[in-house]
């Protein structure tokens, strides 16, 4: 997501024209024997005491409940809640669309637990959410025996996992990828780069082409929002960096975040990326590799589906391929984005919401959301599925991309921590200061975010 996002999103996923919708739909129909969601990515952190735990005996009451999560602009969402409400006539699931925005989701549904409401009872959240929510006692504890995690990938369950107990069941995970116009690299010669300045290499070979003319280099978010601090993350891990070390302790000025953050900063300034792309979120990158205007995006899987769509919106549909993220010196490393499932600790009937968890989060959603909507599942055994692989090319490199992705700083007071994160990048990315004057104003902000709570 972030994000993720991630992020999606973890970022979010995009309105879809009527024709798509009415073919989603019906691909939706055919696949019936689950149902899917969009992600969006975003991010957040947790607290240093132990909150007290839930049981499975605090699961009572049954009846009406909502789903808050990311505005789902696929419409994919509410055809899951009418399958769930069909067979659930006297516990039906409402949708409560939050926005796009990943800051503006936790914002809401911080909001909604500062003042102990009970209009959210399950919250769809960005994994780094997961620690400050039940740090703050917001969301119960779940009975982890009563979820498949056995069959899931383990670094995605960790994500749910607060002092030990499980406070969130992963809905689907993510990692970002490295999107590409196979067709132009083709007619270079070049392959995927994986490094950055094979990335650039392979650019300049393509701006040769007739049909090079009026594609960019790269892009990926770069807005002063989550995916930012998703994209800077990943630059420093791909340049041998921590943001945050084991300890806890800020480590962003040094040599290794410089060349990550410079990888960045100079992207703009020698037109590698374009200057739109400082506000680039998920959905207007996606939109501008659709219409063929860039050669190379950071995208989460979400993008594959949408953009090999014969329907007339993508203009790459059959045209394009996916790599993992290129590095400093080799394949660089994803931020671990996704979308987690938890229980407002102020909600109602939670016999009913453990039960729709259950529901939603199942392998066979998983599946179907994967064929429908690209999105990454957190089940193991689907990325080796044979049929699976067969239509979705990339899973392999998706599952590489998983395992080596890293997570987003688990930082006490996140929301500090991802504003200093933003702030330092974004004036770098600007050039309103030096990369070395971002990174030293951004260790001193981010540490004391660390530090505020220990």
């Amino acid at each position: 997501m972030s994000s993720s996002q991630m992020s999606r999103r973890e970022a979010g996923i995009p309105a879809a024209t009527k024709a798509g919708t009415v073919r989603r739909r019906s691909a939706w129909a055919v696949a019936a024997s689950a149902a899917l969601l969009a992600a969006t990515l975003a991010g957040c952190g947790g607290d240093s005491s132990e909150p007290s735990a839930g049981s499975p005996g605090e699961f009572s009451g049954r009846g009406p409940i909502t789903l808050a999560t990311g505005k789902d602009t696929t419409g994919t969402i509410q055809d899951q809640l009418d399958r769930w409400n069909s067979e659930h006539p006297d516990e039906k699931v409402t949708l409560v669309e939050l926005p796009e925005s990943a800051d503006q989701q936790r914002q809401q549904f911080i909001q909604n637990a500062q003042t102990e409401s009970d209009a959210y009872t399950v919250l769809n959240l960005d994994p780094i959410w997961v620690a400050e929510f039940a740090a703050n006692q917001w969301i119960d504890a779940l009975p982890a025996k009563e979820f498949p995690l056995d069959k899931m990938l383990p670094a995605v369950v960790k994500t749910g996992e607060y002092f030990g107990k499980q406070y969130a069941i992963p809905f689907n995970t993510n990692a970002g990828l490295l999107f590409y116009r196979k067709d132009l690299l083709d007619k270079t010669g070049v392959q995927p780069p994986t490094t950055w300045d094979e990335m650039k290499d392979a650019c300049a070979d393509v701006a040769e082409l007739p049909e090079g003319r009026g594609v960019d280099c790269y892009a990926g978010q770069f807005d002063k929002y989550e995916g930012l601090t998703v994209n800077f993350s990943e630059a420093v891990a791909s340049a041998g960096g921590t943001v945050v070390d084991a300890e806890g302790n800020a480590t962003v000025d040094t040599e290794e975040a410089k060349k990550g953050l410079q990888f960045l900063a100079d992207g703009f300034k020698d037109g590698t990326f374009p200057k739109e792309s400082s506000t680039y979120q998920e959905e207007d990158g996606r939109r501008a590799f659709q219409a063929g205007k860039l050669l190379f995006h950071r995208q989460w899987p979400y993008q594959w589906a949408l953009a090999d769509t014969e329907d007339g919106s993508s203009k790459v549909a059959g045209k394009f391929g996916v790599a993992p993220l290129p590095g400093l010196d080799g394949p660089g490393k994803s931020s671990l984005g996704g979308l987690d499932l938890a229980v407002s600790k102020f909600a109602k009937n939670k016999a009913t919401a453990l039960d729709f968890i259950k529901f939603f989060s199942s392998e066979a959603n998983a599946r179907t959301n994967l064929k429908v909507t690209s999105a990454a599942p957190p089940y193991a055994g689907l990325y080796d599925d044979p049929a699976l692989r067969r239509q979705f090319p990339y899973l392999a490199t998706l599952k590489a991309s998983l395992s080596s992705a890293v997570p987003r700083p688990v930082v006490v007071q996140y929301g500090d921590a991802t504003a200093a994160i933003q702030e330092g990048a974004a004036a770098a990315l600007s050039g309103s200061k030096s990369v070395d004057a971002a990174l030293a104003d951004m260790q001193r902000d981010l540490s004391a975010a660390i530090a505020e709570k220990k």
